[in-house]
């Protein structure tokens, strides 16, 4: 899926969506997908997106290496 923010010249393409970490109001989902922002590597992110993800919050984006720490950090805090 690629998409430009009409306002500036960002464009992004969800590469592989992993799934939803939770549902919010009005249709929009905190996601974990795998998305390249301007024609650059993908990174794993994490941000909420509107259900046409044609609009999305601000997130965090994490390289693949950024990413496996995050989640032993996470397996040793919530074993």
């Amino acid at each position: 899926m690629n998409m430009q923010n009409k306002n500036d010249s960002i464009t992004f393409e969800i590469v592989q969506r992993f799934g939803v970490i939770s549902e919010g109001k009005g249709g929009w989902n905190k996601e974990l997908n795998l998305v390249s922002w301007s024609g650059r590597e993908a990174k794993v992110d994490i941000r909420d997106w509107s259900q046409d993800h044609q609009k999305m919050s601000k997130g965090i984006t994490l390289t693949k290496e950024e990413a496996k720490a995050l989640s032993a950090l996470l397996q040793q805090a919530f074993p």
